[in-house]
C-alpha cells in the first residue's frame, strides 16, 4: 500500500529521513515497522515567520517495496532516414526542440554558432582573466546557450505554455538529480549542467540527428515567402523548415531579419544593475535570525516587485551563494549576470534589480523603429564599457551611495573576477531608470531590514533580461506570421524567459513543425 501525507516540520527534522518516517507514522497511525521506505514528492521552505518550517508531501510505501522509477523516461527512436528539419541554436529551446523532433519522427540538424559546452569554458575563463571576448563563444553563445553557465535555475511561472514535468523529467533522464522534481524552486547548478547538456547532444546524434558547432547562420533562404533553408558563414547550406532558437543575445539575427524584411517588432524589457550582498546577510534577513541559515537550511533566496515612478522594479535571476560573471558577447560591451554552483556555497549572493522599459520611453531611438530598444541596450552596454575602462572591468557603486547620489570612495570585495572600478552610476544611467531604482531600493530597504546597506555593491549593467525584439508568429501554427516554414521560439524570439519556459517553447515549436510535415506528406 502507498499513502501520501502533507507534513509541516522543522528544517532539522526535514534533513533526516528516519525522523520524517517517525513523524509520518505519528500522523498516519501506521507503525514505523510497516513503513518500508519514504519518498519525498514535494518540498518547499516557509520562511515567512520567525519560526522556519519545511513543507513536505511524502509518500510512504507500507508493507511493499518501493518500485516506482524516480523519473519518467522518454523513448527516442532512430530518425536517421526521416524527413529533416533545421534547428538554429543549441540553447534550451533548440536542444528540447531537437529532442522532441526525434520523438515525433523528424531528423534534427542542429546549427550552433558557438563551441561545445566544454570548449566554451576556456573562452569564458579568458573573459574573466584577460578580458578577451570571443564574439562566437562566451557566456551567451555556445552549446547550452546563456543558461549553461548562468546558474541552471529551473523555476518558471509559465505553467500554461507546456508540460513542465516533462521538461524536468528529460533533464533527469540526462543526468540531473531527481530532487529537481521535488523542490519548489529546482536548481541544477553551473557545475552540473554542462554534463547534462553533453548527454542531450549525444542522444541527438545517437538517434540519427546532426549537431554542427562553430557554424553561424547568416541568411534565411526564402522563396515566395517560404523558408527553404539557411546559409551559414562558412558557405554551407542546409535545407528544410527552420526552428529559430537563437537566444536573446544573437543581435545579428535581428539585423538579418530586418534586412530580409521579415516582420519583427520592438518589445519591452527591463534593465538595471546587479546587486551583491554577503550571503550571510541575506540569510539573516530572510531567515529572521542573526545566525543566518544554520546547519539545515540552504542559502536564502529573495524575490520582490515594487512600483517606482509608475513602473515595476523587480529582482531578476537571484543567485544565492553565487558569483557575478561577465556576459558580453561582443566588443565594447560590459554586461553582468549571475550564477550559482549546485551547492550554492560562495560567500556572496546576487540578483539583478531592473526597471521595466518600453520603446516609447526613449523617443530619441524611435528612428530605429523595430530595433529601437536593441539600439538603446547596445548604447547602454557601451556606456558601461567606457565607464569600466574599456575592458571587462565593471563600473560599480556602493548601494547606499547610489541611492544618495554619491560617488563611492572605496568598494567592498566582490565575486566579479574581472574587477570593478568606482563609477557615478546614478549620473550616467538614464534618469528614467536611475531614479526609479533609487526609489525602489528605499522601499525594498524598508521591507527587508538590512538590505539597504553600503556593504552591498551595484555592478553595471544588467541588460539581458529578455529580448528587445519579438519575432512575430501565429499563435496556433507557431510559424512566423508571414513566412511559412519558419518557427521562431524561445527567449530570442521573445516568447520565453528562462531555461524551462524556453525548453517548453522549443517543444511546442517542434510539435507544430512535425504536424505540418505530416500534413504535407499525406
Amino acid at each position: 500500500m502507498q499513502k501520501d501525507l502533507d507534513l509541516r516540520i522543522t528544517p532539522e527534522q526535514a534533513s533526516d529521513i528516519e525522523k520524517i518516517k517517525n513523524i509520518f507514522s505519528g500522523h498516519s497511525g501506521i507503525p514505523v515497522k510497516n513503513i518500508n521506505s519514504i519518498r519525498i514528492l514535494r518540498r518547499s521552505i516557509d520562511a515567512r515567520q520567525r519560526n522556519i518550517f519545511v513543507n513536505l508531501r511524502v509518500r510512504a510505501y507500507v508493507d511493499e517495496i518501493e518500485s516506482d522509477p524516480e523519473f519518467t523516461t522518454t523513448y527516442y527512436p532512430n530518425v536517421k532516414d526521416a524527413p529533416e528539419a533545421i534547428v538554429v541554436g543549441a540553447g534550451p529551446a533548440g536542444l528540447f526542440a531537437a529532442l522532441r523532433l526525434i520523438e515525433l519522427g523528424v531528423r534534427p540538424i542542429v546549427i550552433e554558432r558557438g563551441k561545445n559546452v566544454r570548449d566554451r569554458k576556456r573562452d569564458t575563463a579568458l573573459m574573466n582573466r584577460e578580458h578577451l571576448v570571443n564574439p562566437e563563444s562566451n557566456y551567451c553563445f555556445g552549446e547550452g546557450g546563456a543558461g549553461a553557465y548562468s546558474d541552471g535555475k529551473l523555476y518558471t511561472r509559465s505553467k500554461k505554455r507546456g508540460n513542465i514535468e516533462k521538461i524536468l523529467n528529460v533533464f533527469c533522464q540526462h543526468g540531473a538529480d531527481a530532487s529537481i522534481l521535488v523542490d519548489a524552486h529546482p536548481h541544477i547548478g553551473t557545475d552540473k549542467l554542462p554534463g547534462i547538456i553533453e548527454k542531450m547532444r549525444v542522444q541527438i546524434i545517437l538517434s540519427g540527428g546532426e549537431v554542427h558547432f562553430q557554424t553561424r547562420m547568416d541568411k534565411l533562404l526564402l522563396e515566395n515567402q517560404i523558408v527553404k533553408g539557411i546559409e551559414t558563414h562558412n558557405g554551407k547550406t542546409f535545407y528544410g523548415p527552420v526552428i529559430l532558437a537563437t537566444g536573446h543575445s544573437a543581435r545579428d539575427v535581428y539585423y538579418m531579419l530586418h534586412d530580409q524584411k521579415i516582420k519583427i517588432e520592438a518589445k519591452g524589457l527591463a534593465v538595471g544593475f546587479r546587486v551583491e550582498h554577503s550571503s550571510h546577510l541575506i540569510d539573516q534577513i530572510q531567515y529572521h535570525c542573526q545566525e543566518g541559515r544554520g546547519e539545515y537550511l540552504p542559502a536564502a533566496e529573495y524575490s520582490f516587485v515594487v512600483q517606482a515612478g509608475g513602473r515595476g522594479v523587480y529582482s531578476f535571476c537571484m543567485c544565492p551563494g553565487g558569483t557575478i560573471v561577465p556576459s558580453a558577447s561582443g566588443p565594447k560591451q560590459v554586461v553582468v549576470n549571475g550564477m550559482s554552483p549546485s551547492n550554492r556555497g560562495s560567500r556572496w549572493s546576487n540578483s539583478g534589480v531592473v526597471v521595466e522599459i518600453h520603446p516609447e520611453d526613449f523617443p530619441e531611438y524611435s528612428k530605429y523603429e523595430e530595433l529601437a530598444l536593441l539600439k538603446f541596450v547596445e548604447d547602454l552596454e557601451e556606456l558601461a564599457w567606457l565607464h569600466g575602462g574599456k575592458t571587462q572591468v565593471a563600473p560599480a557603486q556602493r548601494l547606499y551611495d547610489f541611492v544618495n547620489g554619491k560617488l563611492s570612495t572605496s568598494l567592498p570585495r566582490t565575486s566579479y573576477s574581472p574587477g570593478v572600478v568606482s563609477s557615478p552610476m546614478h549620473q550616467w544611467m538614464p534618469q528614467f531608470v536611475a531614479t526609479r531604482l533609487q526609489e525602489a531600493f528605499v522601499k525594498i530597504g524598508k521591507s527587508y531590514k538590512g538590505y539597504l546597506t553600503n556593504d552591498a555593491i551595484l555592478l553595471g549593467v544588467e541588460s539581458r533580461t529578455s529580448s528587445p525584439v519579438r519575432i512575430i508568429r501565429d499563435r496556433e501554427s507557431m510559424q512566423h506570421i508571414e513566412i511559412e516554414g519558419l518557427y521562431p521560439c524561445g527567449e530570442g524570439a521573445g516568447y520565453a524567459g528562462g531555461i524551462v519556459s524556453a525548453a517548453m517553447d522549443g517543444e511546442r515549436s517542434a510539435e507544430a513543425l512535425a504536424q505540418k510535415m505530416q500534413i504535407k506528406n499525406q
